[in-house]
């Protein structure tokens, strides 16, 4: 009996990603992407100079690196990078489910950032590190038109994409569905939002929070929006004031996490 097309197109997706590499470069991004043994790490190109910076995360490693001529630096990545003499190879991290990362607990209510169609790279990395700083549970984005996992984000990231998980999603409406039967609230910015957000974190004090932003320039899709449970805005001192969504999602991150803290339930001692 034949196949049906989808089916084989799925077998073919599924393979295809199994295959998938991704060349990772920069001092910070490959020593701590070779010190993560959750990273499946395949061939590694380096500098004498750069060898002899990452020595201890090398050695750790296991890994044989090729050593190069600086003017020799041939790995197949943008020959505009700043790759600092370091290019590794390896495969995508999985990071399991939504469910099995952002599941509640004891102690703080969990907190994570879902990102509408953010696609540059180095936006999508310094919310990375936002996220990791701030005790976020996971970083949600969409898998079509979102930055995916490369070897730029990575720099941007300068590690955190070792340690803060990044889940892609086949729709971002269903996945905030399915964490709000998990519980969470969805608050979505909104610089035009008549709620600001510390009227939004206060209504969900106690509870876990998904931070919703999209892209610069379009913003939040209209099914994103509604699909959030509020809309809100950080407020701005100037009328013509705003921010970048990397530095409002570092102040969005920053007010859930105090917010967050503040509602732990106390422990004795």
């Amino acid at each position: 009996m034949k196949k049906p097309k989808w089916v084989i197109e799925k077998e073919r997706a599924k393979r295809a990603a199994a295959a998938a590499t991704v060349w990772l470069f920069g001092l910070h991004a490959v020593r701590d992407a070779l010190l993560n043994p959750e990273r499946e790490k395949l061939r590694l190109v380096v500098t004498k100079n750069a060898l002899d910076r990452l020595g201890e995360a090398v050695a750790a490693s296991g890994l044989e690196p090729e050593v190069v001529d600086a003017r020799r630096f041939s790995v197949p990545i943008d020959p505009a990078s700043v790759h600092q003499g370091a290019a590794l190879e390896a495969r995508p991290l999985n990071w399991g489910s939504l469910e099995e990362r952002c599941a509640g607990g004891e102690g703080r209510a969990p907190l994570v950032v879902l990102l509408d169609r953010v696609s540059d790279p180095h936006n999508v990395g310094a919310i990375l590190r936002s996220a990791e700083v701030f005790g976020a549970r996971a970083v949600i984005a969409p898998a079509r038109h979102s930055a995916p996992e490369t070897g730029a984000l990575a720099k941007a990231a300068s590690g955190a994409l070792e340690r803060q998980p990044y889940l892609r999603v086949g729709n971002l409406a269903e996945a905030m569905g399915r964490l709000r039967d998990m519980g969470y609230v969805l608050l979505g910015l909104d610089g035009e939002a008549a709620a600001t957000l510390e009227e939004g974190l206060a209504g969900a004090a106690g509870r876990p929070v998904g931070l919703v932003l999209g892209a610069e320039g379009p913003g939040l899709r209209r099914k994103t929006r509604e699909t959030c449970d509020a809309l809100v805005r950080i407020p701005a001192v100037s009328g013509f004031g705003s921010l970048n969504v990397s530095n409002a999602a570092a102040v969005a991150l920053y007010a859930a996490a105090r917010g967050r803290d503040a509602h732990a339930p106390s422990r004795l001692r």
